[in-house]
C-alpha cells in the first residue's frame, strides 16, 4: 500500500513545481533560461509531436532612430514560408511563434504536427539545412499542449515582466493560416497517434497490459482477462467465418436457378423453332401439288396430272386417286 502511494503521488507531481528531480520549464517550454546548468533533470524525448526550432525566427532591425519596426509583414512571409515548408512532412496541428527576449527562448519556433512518424520525418528532412543563411537547428520538444506553458498575463496584455517573462508570450497566428490550422485540428482530433489503419484496426482494442511490477493476485486476473477476451475473439472470428459461408452458399444457390431456369428457356425456344419448320414443310408440299401447267398453241390451260407419290408426299390420299383416276 506504501508503494502505491508513493508512486501515485510521483505520478501526480512529475514534472510540476513539486518535483525536485525535473525541471518544470523544460515540460512546459521546452527550455531553460539555466541551460545545462540547471540543478534538475531535463529528459529530452526520443519521440514526440513537436518540433523545437531554436532562434528560427529573426525580428527585422529597429530603424536609424533606434525605434522598433513594425513586423507584421516580415512576420507574415516567415510563417508563411515555415508552414508551406512543413505541410510537405505531414499535417501540422499548431505552428507558434515565441516574441521572448530571453535568450533561451528568443525566435522560438513550434511545429506540431498530427503524428510522431510526421515529426520523425521533418527532424531528418530537416538536419543541415539552412533558412535565412543560418542553419536549422530542430529537436523533438516535450511540450504537446501549448496552454501550460502560455502566460496568462501577457493574454490579457499585463505581464509585468515583458518580454523577460519566462512564460511563453506567442505571436497571434496569421488569418491566412487560421482556417488550415482549425480544420487540421479536427480532422485529426480523434485520430489514433499511429495512424488510421492502427485505429480502425484496434479501436476496441481493451486488453490490459501485464503488471510488471504487480503481484500475483494482479497477474492472474490479468491472464484471466486475457483468456476471455481470446475466447471472445475466437468466438466473433468463427461467427464471422459461418456467416461469410452461409452467404456464398445462398450466391452459389441463386446461381444455379438462374443458371436452370436459362437453360430451360433455351429448350423451350428450340421446340417452339422445330414445330414451326414442320408446318412449313407441310404448306410448301401441297403448294407444289396444286401447280398449273399453261400450254403454249391453244392459250388453254390444264390440269398435270402428277403421278409420282414422292413428288406430293403431304397430299391427300383421296384427291390423289381422282387426280389418277
Amino acid at each position: 500500500d506504501n508503494n502505491h502511494l508513493m508512486a501515485n503521488n510521483l505520478a501526480r507531481i512529475f514534472g510540476t513545481e513539486e518535483d525536485k528531480v525535473n525541471c518544470s520549464f523544460y515540460f512546459k517550454i521546452g527550455a531553460c533560461r539555466h541551460g545545462e546548468r540547471c540543478s534538475r533533470l531535463h529528459m529530452k524525448p526520443n519521440f514526440s509531436q513537436t518540433l523545437l526550432l531554436a532562434h528560427f525566427y529573426m525580428p527585422p532591425p529597429p530603424g536609424q532612430d533606434g525605434q522598433v519596426v513594425n513586423d507584421a509583414e516580415h512576420y507574415e512571409d516567415f510563417y508563411e514560408d515555415v508552414l508551406e515548408e512543413m505541410i510537405k512532412f505531414g499535417d501540422v496541428e499548431e505552428l507558434v511563434i515565441c516574441e521572448n527576449l530571453g535568450d533561451h527562448m528568443f525566435g522560438n519556433t513550434y511545429v506540431k504536427f498530427a503524428t510522431e512518424e510526421q515529426a520523425h520525418k521533418a527532424l531528418i528532412n530537416l538536419r543541415g539545412r539552412y533558412y535565412c543563411g543560418r542553419i536549422v537547428q530542430a529537436e523533438y520538444s516535450p511540450v504537446t499542449d501549448f496552454r501550460e506553458g502560455r502566460c496568462r498575463q501577457f493574454d490579457e496584455h499585463n505581464c509585468l515582466r515583458g518580454g523577460y517573462c519566462n512564460f511563453l508570450h506567442l505571436k497571434s497566428v496569421p488569418r491566412f493560416a487560421r482556417r488550415y490550422l482549425r480544420r487540421t485540428r479536427l480532422r485529426n482530433r480523434h485520430r489514433h497517434p499511429y495512424g488510421l489503419q492502427y485505429q480502425k484496426k484496434h479501436r476496441n482494442d481493451d486488453w490490459p497490459r501485464f503488471p510488471v511490477r504487480g503481484n500475483s493476485e494482479e497477474r492472474r486476473r490479468c491472464i484471466a482477462k486475457w483468456n476471455k477476451l481470446l475466447k471472445e475473439r475466437k468466438e466473433k472470428e468463427h461467427k464471422r467465418k459461418m456467416k461469410k459461408a452461409l452467404k456464398e452458399q445462398k450466391r452459389k444457390e441463386k446461381e444455379q436457378r438462374r443458371k436452370e431456369k436459362k437453360e430451360g428457356k433455351t429448350e423451350a425456344n428450340d421446340n417452339g423453332n422445330h414445330e414451326n419448320e414442320n408446318e412449313n414443310g407441310n404448306t410448301n408440299g401441297e403448294q407444289q401439288s396444286e401447280q398449273t401447267v399453261v400450254n403454249g398453241d391453244g392459250g388453254g390451260s390444264e390440269i398435270a396430272p402428277t403421278t409420282d407419290a414422292t413428288n406430293a408426299p403431304f397430299m391427300n390420299p383421296e384427291r390423289l386417286q381422282m387426280l389418277q383416276g
